[in-house]
């Protein structure tokens, strides 16, 4: 089959890129927000750098 995986084994891959990508936009959500709040509490803890 196509690049020597049997049908079973994409069905396979196929399945868990479906049950993953959730949580990776969950994850990529609460990563860019965390990342913000570390961003303002550095600002707030230096003073006004800008």
């Amino acid at each position: 089959m196509f690049l020597g995986l049997s049908w079973f084994w994409w069905m396979i891959l196929i399945v868990f890129l479906a049950i993953s990508l959730p949580f990776k936009l969950k994850f990529m959500k609460w990563w860019s927000q965390r990342q913000k709040e570390r961003q303002s509490t550095q600002r707030g803890k230096w003073g006004d750098e800008e």
